[in-house]
Order: structure tokens, then C-alpha cells, then sequence
């Protein structure tokens, strides 16, 4: 009896030991921690669980997501010379590439593949939805744009347009090679979705006929209450402003008559190329402006503007054919720019402050302006501006400050550096007597000068190297002058003159060429001068 006990008890000894051996206690040697088995349920659900998390692993390589895919354009706060544009696809189709690494034109990196399983990479992209999604392309040839120079396709701009606005983040294309008759229109917002662009690599040509203009516009192309809008590409906008410059000469056998005839009937009120108004975070990158009626490019009511790589061009004789201007403005860059025209290459008025301008080309034109301000007894304040590293060929003045009589207001903190003149008429200036008419009356008050900086102002010029005319109730104070080098150029029908000064104080730093002794050293006696936050 004991003996079967005994052989009883040996084996459920061996029974124990054949459970015990289903248990895993390898894991503990691989560093997990050791525990028993669970149910065969609970088992199965981790799997399916396991199986998931996988999946998602393999899909998205880890934790760590591809950039999503973004417009093509140049982001907000980009700095860095244009390029140019990419070929954007003509089709319609949605299609955005991956959107550039701080604006080097390199895509951003893919994530790494992932760490477990050898050789396994990363599935591709989904394809993008067939419908329109935030960074689709709008072509104005599919909306019914015939881009043949005659047809007019103002209203499929308009309808691109109205797309893009809905959608935000989105492109309006205007093709290469095709040359599209657009009349007066405003893109307006403020219910447009942000950060549009605007990919302009075909030609846009301004109407001819005075039907077109009405009674008269001060723009053609408007865009009014936009968020981060750009403009961009290779293409170029076209004035065809002869139609206002051309005058009928009786002396010319040749004229067409009907020609003139139109010409007359043209409005006096001339329009603006391509204008801003009451936008912010603005690009205007490498497209070409020419031969506006007026104004070429203007900014009113503007906070963040960058503007470079444009070239704008008119002739010298085309009268009041700003190159850019500038009202009401703030935060405004302009860099590696070509301004060509038959007035101010820059021109500063009221209510502008941050303006930083450098790297340009101007001439022909009357050189960099701020003003004319104060006109008709109004206000009018300006306060730091920089303007460097330009060069001036054969225009009408370098740098200059100009303000009406009876105005009131402050220029302050202003400073002119690196200025290469050529063949300039006068290339410092500072008129506080300004008048484009043939008589202005005599008043005593006048927009203040003060803190004006003139530093390495050299080159050649035909009739003044300096003109400071300021006011007896104002004088201009804190005028300096560093490396001032300007030599004269005699040109048939010019005559020279010396360096002219009235009322204006200020300090010579260096010797200049030629010597400036009309420059009175120090301060205006009983200068009371107001700071800018007190006056404006």
C-alpha cells in the first residue's frame, strides 16, 4: 500500500514538472520580466493589439510624421534672393509638391525608415484627394482665360480667383507664353482665406480703349484687405501707359487720326499699375512692371512688405511714372530691385516707418524720394528709413527730402549709406520749398527735418553736388556727413553750381569733395524740436 502511495505521489511530481515547463523563463534572461501565462482569450487580444501598433509603425515610421505637402511660394518672412520660379503644372489638378526648407528650394527630409525589421522601408505618399484641397493650383485658362492678347478674360481671373479665395492656401496660376487683356479689377478681400499665391508667369496686358477706363481709376490691378499674399514668378504686367504719355505732334505726317482720336478721349485720372491697400505679410517677388500710365507698384495701408527681384521700367519721358510708392505704410523691405522711370524710383510719403531699402539699381528717374509732404497744410511724419548700397545712373536727384510749404509733421531718424552716383544731377537734397507748380505761396510753417545721415554719398554729378533749402521756422537740425566724395561732370546745357545750404545744421565728420562750409556746425538757436511720438 505505502509503495503505491509512493508511486502515486512520484507521479503527480512528474505531472507538476511537465506544467511547469510551459512557462517561458527565457524572457527574464532577455530582460523582461518574468510572469506566468495568461488565458488564451486575453492572449489573442494582445496579439490583434501588437498586430496594430505594428502596423502604424511601418505605415509612419514611428512617432515621427512626413511634413505634410504645402504650396509652392515664398513663405512668410522669407529673406533670401529669388529664384526662379518652378515649372508649375499647367492642369488644374491639385497636385502641391512638398513645400521648401527655409526657402532653399530643397524638400524637407523623409523620415528614416524604421528600426525594427530589416530592410523595410517607409510606404510612399498617398496620392492627393481628386477634389480641391488647401494648396491647389488654379489655372485661369480653365476657367475660360483665352490669353491671346485680344480677348478679354477679366472674368476668369475674377472666377480663379474666387476659388483660391475660398480655399486659402492656394495658387492662381497665369501661364507662360500667352499674353492675357485684363481690365480694371480689385482681388479683394477681408473674407479671402490666407496665404494665396499669386504665380504669374505669362504676360498681363492693361486695356487701351477709353471705354475701359470710364470717367478714370486711380488702378488697374488691385488687391485690397489680403493676408500673406504673393505675387511671383517670371511674367510680367504691362501698363501699355503710352496711351496716356503719347501726345499728337502736328508736325508728323504719319500720325494715324484715329489713333489721336482715341488718345483724346483717354481720362485725365490715370491709374496705378498694380496696388496694395490695407494688406499684410506681402511678397512681390521677380516679376516685371512696365510701362504704367502711372504708378508702377504701390503699397497703402500695408504692414510687412517684401519686395525684390522686380524690375520696373518706363521710359524717362513718361511723366509721374513712379517706380514703387509707398503711404501709410510699415515693415517694408526692398531689395535686388531694377527701377527704370520717368519719376521718383522710390518714393516715401506720410505715414511710412521701418523702411529698409537696399541693393537697387535706379535710373532713369528722379532718384529715392520721401515725400513730397505736408501738401495742402496737412500732417505728414516719416520716421526711420534706411536706404543703402544703391546705385544712381544719370537721374534727376540721389537722395532726397522734400516737403511743401505750411505743412506740419516730423521727418526723423533718417539715414542715406553707400550711394554710388553717375552722371546725377544733384544727389543730396533736402527742399523744404518744394513746388511742382509754377508758383506756391509763402507760408511759414513746415514738416520738420531732423537726424539725417549721409555716409559714403560718391560718384559724379552735372549740377549741384548738395541743395539743403530749409525753412527759417524750421531749420533742418542733426544733419551728418561721412565720405561725401562728388566730382563734377560737365554735360553740354548744364551749368555747375556749388554746394548750397540755408537754415540746416549739422556736423561734418570727414573732409568732403568738394568742402561743404555752408553746412552750419551745431544746433539751431531756440531749437525747441518735438520728438517724433509728441508731433505724430
Amino acid at each position: 500500500m505505502k509503495l503505491r502511495v509512493k508511486g502515486f505521489g512520484l507521479l503527480l511530481l512528474l505531472v507538476l514538472l511537465a506544467l511547469c515547463s510551459t512557462i517561458d523563463v527565457c524572457d527574464a534572461r532577455r530582460g523582461k520580466h518574468w510572469r506566468p501565462r495568461s488565458s488564451p482569450s486575453s492572449s489573442l487580444l494582445k496579439k490583434k493589439g501588437k498586430a496594430k501598433k505594428g502596423s502604424s509603425h511601418r505605415q509612419h515610421g514611428g512617432n515621427r510624421r512626413s511634413p505634410p505637402p504645402g504650396p509652392p511660394g515664398v513663405g512668410k518672412g522669407h529673406q533670401t534672393p529669388y529664384q526662379p520660379s518652378p515649372n508649375v503644372p499647367v492642369s488644374p489638378s491639385p497636385s502641391p509638391k512638398p513645400s521648401p526648407a527655409k526657402g532653399n528650394g530643397h524638400s524637407s527630409p523623409q523620415p528614416p525608415s524604421p528600426s525594427c525589421g530589416k530592410g523595410r522601408q517607409p510606404p510612399p505618399q498617398p496620392p492627393p484627394a481628386a477634389s480641391a484641397s488647401p494648396g491647389a493650383v488654379f489655372n485661369v485658362v480653365d476657367f475660360g482665360a483665352k490669353g491671346d492678347g485680344v480677348s478679354d478674360d477679366t472674368k476668369a481671373f475674377q472666377a480663379a480667383w474666387a476659388a483660391a479665395c475660398k480655399l486659402g492656401a492656394s495658387t492662381v496660376l497665369v501661364p507662360a507664353e500667352l499674353e492675357f487683356l485684363v481690365g480694371p479689377i480689385s482681388f479683394s478681400g477681408p473674407y479671402c482665406k490666407p496665404n494665396i499665391l499669386f504665380q504669374l508667369e505669362g504676360t498681363i496686358l492693361a486695356p487701351t480703349n477709353a471705354k475701359a477706363w470710364g470717367s478714370g481709376l486711380l488702378q488697374w490691378l488691385e488687391f485690397t484687405k489680403l493676408s500673406g499674399l504673393s505675387i511671383q514668378g517670371s511674367g510680367t504686367i504691362n501698363g501699355r501707359g503710352q496711351q496716356w504719355w503719347t501726345y499728337s505732334d502736328p508736325n508728323d505726317d504719319e500720325d494715324d487720326d484715329k489713333y489721336n482720336e482715341e488718345l483724346e478721349r483717354m481720362p485725365r485720372v490715370k491709374p496705378t499699375a498694380l496696388r496694395f491697400y490695407g494688406s499684410s505679410n506681402v511678397v512681390v517677388a521677380g516679376i516685371k512692371i512696365v510701362n504704367s500710365s502711372q504708378c508702377h507698384l504701390k503699397f497703402d495701408n500695408c504692414q510687412g512688405v517684401l519686395v525684390h527681384d522686380l524690375t520696373i521700367s518706363s521710359p524717362e519721358n513718361s511723366l509721374n511714372t513712379d517706380g514703387i510708392h509707398l503711404q501709410n505704410s510699415k515693415d517694408v523691405s526692398i531689395h535686388h530691385t531694377n527701377l527704370a522711370c520717368g519719376d521718383d524710383c522710390i518714393s516715401i510719403q506720410t505715414g511710412c516707418s521701418n523702411i529698409y531699402i537696399h541693393n537697387v539699381n535706379c535710373g532713369p528717374g528722379h532718384g529715392i524720394s520721401i515725400g513730397g509732404l505736408g501738401r495742402d497744410n496737412t500732417k505728414a511724419c516719416v520716421s526711420n528709413v534706411t536706404v543703402r548700397d544703391v546705385n544712381m545712373f544719370r537721374t534727376m536727384t540721389g537722395v532726397r527730402i522734400k516737403t511743401w510749404q505750411g505743412g506740419i509733421g516730423l521727418v526723423q531718424d533718417i539715414r542715406f549709406s553707400n550711394i554710388q552716383v553717375s552722371e546725377v544731377q544733384t544727389p543730396i537734397m533736402i527742399d523744404q520749398f518744394y513746388c511742382d507748380k509754377r508758383t506756391c505761396t509763402n507760408q511759414t510753417s513746415a514738416v520738420a527735418v531732423s537726424g539725417v545721415q549721409y555716409e559714403n554719398i560718391r560718384g559724379t554729378f552735372t549740377i549741384k553736388p548738395l541743395h539743403f533749402a530749409c525753412s527759417d521756422s524750421s531749420p533742418c537740425s542733426g544733419i551728418t556727413l561721412t565720405g561725401v566724395q562728388l566730382k563734377p561732370v560737365q554735360i553740354a546745357h548744364y551749368h555747375l553750381n556749388n554746394p548750397f545750404c540755408w537754415q540746416a545744421f549739422g556736423e561734418l565728420f570727414t573732409p568732403t569733395i568738394p568742402p561743404i562750409a555752408c553746412l552750419q556746425i551745431g544746433k539751431p538757436a531756440g531749437n525747441n524740436l518735438q520728438s517724433y511720438h509728441d508731433i505724430c
